[in-house]
């Protein structure tokens, strides 16, 4: 579980005086407890929920960074790249582009899909095989080109 791992961190980070390294620990910590204290979840979650709430901080950060870095806001959107990389280490290794497109058309043969209009049929079968290993954007991108 990430959690217990993250609470270890935290530690070695403050010892460490290691500013950046805290605050993303501390968003991931503040994320998973919110996650573990919403109505209607249990008092544990399960490490998919886990990894969902990660890519989840790792979008919000590449999205609130791209602003700043359009409003010339190198300072803050350096901020967010710092959090962004922090959080990224306990994301499972992401695959690359080549390796998404391979897995994308297994699924695409699987599925019998063979126009856009069958995207969203693709999407969800993708998207549940390549849950936290790619960013949803890449998926999207690549199944557009693919039934395209």
């Amino acid at each position: 579980m990430i959690s217990n791992t993250i609470d270890q961190e935290i530690k070695k980070a403050m010892l460490a005086k290691d500013a950046a390294t805290l605050r993303g620990l501390r968003a991931i910590k503040a994320a998973l407890l919110l996650a573990r204290t919403e109505k209607g979840h249990a008092e544990e979650i399960t490490e998919e929920t886990e990894t969902k709430i990660l890519q989840k901080l790792i979008k919000q950060r590449r999205e609130s960074a791209d602003i700043y870095k359009q409003q010339n806001r190198e300072d803050l959107a350096l901020i967010e790249e710092e959090e962004l990389e922090v959080i990224g280490q306990f994301l499972p290794k992401q695959l690359d582009r080549e390796e998404v497109a391979a897995i994308i058309e297994d699924v695409i043969k699987q599925s019998g899909a063979t126009t856009v209009k069958d995207m969203g049929k693709v999407m969800g079968l993708a998207n549940a095989a390549l849950a936290g290993k790619a960013d949803g954007k890449l998926i999207a991108e690549i199944v557009k080109e693919k039934l395209a």
